[in-house]
């Protein structure tokens, strides 16, 4: 078959979309069907997702995508990491609750008194977040509501079993858990029962490319068509990465939005001493491959700060001229560590930077273009050496820097993150997820064909990319 479409489903942090890919002989057609916020909620439970909002635009989408191209063979969901709902039977004990909420303080100390850290880094590969799975489920250990639960979805698969009734756990979004054994890429049902989670949650492993199931029949019935839902890199940097037109072994990536995710991909996970203590992690990639990266803040810096801004004064932000704007700022500006924890909550961000910039003697932003060339200064500081640090640690040299996702479109942070690396920076695309997303479908249903790499190759052929140079 050298023809035919495929939908995916695109879950970001702060808004969703429906996308179809149309294939033709190899070339990538992409038309977005549909597009819906996500609106976190605050409930007496605390930050919430609001899952059926979240439902409902991503079935409006799929009803368009139907209309629009009545051969769609199936669909691919992805989404954030770490984020789950627990099940009992058919029904969700509770709706998933937000990585960003306070309670995953409690869920680390009861962890790691079980189990010290480096152990945990041996046995997962993670680097330590305080919103990675294992911790939230010791939280859920504490509040009674493991004794209830029969399964637990991740955030991709959740919607799987809303369309088809299947439960699983795709493989590279499964490793972002914690309790998947780096080594075996098999649950560790022994660090599970360390921490006191029942093996009975942990669903049937599934890797890209997969087959899920059916649509349930009323599903098919209110969109008003039939397909399969397949497994993909469900979790979004699986599929961004695996959509980059890289030559793996001498490149980096940084899959840019409301996170920066910087890193090289390898064959084999990293778990020296030196990796742990500089915070990488070893995250599942498509094709058995691993994402050898580091998080750094991202966008959610300047999204944060426009956020205050306009709640604050009433006013909309143009974005671009406000980046136009920080590109004219003269003089030095203060440099932020991006990494530090401060900024992870939500709230008043510019006040957080003005602050820790006074605490560490450094030049306060006194307008709005400074600030926004104080965050993507800092960006690019934390980008280029998180690139640095994953070539010392991992072995792979890294010749040349691609930045996909929604970082892409921003030119002045790839300038400036050529600039601090010293070495180009191609950008592009801006769809990444969405072009990983629908290659790992389009290969399952024999409309393409080949290895990692070539999908790589038609992602080179179908969109242009953006080439910075460093500057003196």
């Amino acid at each position: 078959m050298t023809s035919g479409s495929v939908a995916a489903v695109d879950l970001g942090a702060t808004s969703g979309r429906v996308i179809v890919g149309s294939f033709d002989r190899g070339a990538l057609r992409m038309d977005t069907v549909g597009r819906f916020a996500n609106d976190p909620i605050t409930t007496p439970s605390g930050m919430q997702w609001d899952l059926f909002a979240l439902y409902r635009g991503a079935m409006a989408g799929l009803r368009e995508a139907f209309a629009a191209a009545p051969d769609v063979a199936s669909i691919g969901v992805d989404s954030w990491a770490v984020d789950y709902a627990l099940l009992r039977g058919n029904r969700m004990l509770s709706t998933p609750m937000h990585y960003r909420d306070e309670r995953t303080a409690r869920g680390v100390d009861a962890v790691h008194a079980a189990v010290p850290f480096d152990e945990l880094y041996r046995r997962n590969g993670l680097q330590f977040l305080p919103f990675n799975t294992l911790y939230q489920l010791a939280c859920e250990r504490q509040d009674g509501m493991l004794d209830a639960a029969d399964g637990m979805l991740l955030m991709p698969d959740l919607f799987g079993w809303l369309l088809t009734g299947e439960r699983v756990a795709e493989s590279t979004n499964a490793s972002t858990t914690g309790l998947l054994d780096v080594t075996t890429k098999q649950w560790d049902t022994e660090l599970a029962a360390r921490i006191g989670v029942p093996e009975r949650v942990l669903p049937r492993l599934v890797a890209p490319g997969e087959r899920v199931g059916s649509f349930l029949p009323h599903v098919a019935k209110e969109l008003g068509g039939s397909a399969s839902v397949v497994a993909v890199g469900s979790h979004d940097t699986a599929s961004a990465v695996a959509a980059v037109p890289m030559k793996a072994d001498r490149a980096a990536y940084i899959s840019c939005g409301t996170w920066g995710l910087v890193g090289v991909e390898t064959e084999h996970p990293v778990l020296s001493d030196a990796a742990r203590e500089a915070n990488f992690t070893n995250e599942g990639g498509v094709d058995g491959r691993t994402r050898f990266l580091h998080n750094v803040m991202g966008l959610w810096l300047l999204s944060e700060t426009i956020r205050t801004w306009e709640r604050d004064g009433g006013e909309r932000i143009d974005l671009p001229a406000l980046l136009a704007e920080a590109a004219e700022v003269d003089g030095r500006v203060g440099i932020f560590d991006a990494n530090d924890p401060v900024f992870m909550p939500a709230g008043d961000m510019p006040e957080r930077i003005a602050a820790w910039l006074a605490e560490h003697g450094r030049p306060v932003p006194r307008t709005k273009p400074e600030f926004a060339r104080s965050i993507i200064e800092s960006l690019a500081e934390a980008f280029a050496g998180a690139v640095r640090t994953a070539s010392e640690l991992s072995g792979v040299p890294v010749e040349t820097i691609h930045i996909v996702g929604g970082g892409s479109l921003n030119e002045l942070l790839c300038q400036l993150t050529a600039d601090r690396a010293g070495v180009p920076v191609e950008a592009g695309p801006v769809e990444a997820t969405a072009v990983g997303n629908l290659l790992i479908q389009a290969r399952a249903a024999g409309v393409v064909d080949g290895d990692l790499d070539g999908l790589r190759a038609v992602v080179a052929r179908t969109f242009d990319v953006s080439r910075y140079l460093p500057r003196t």
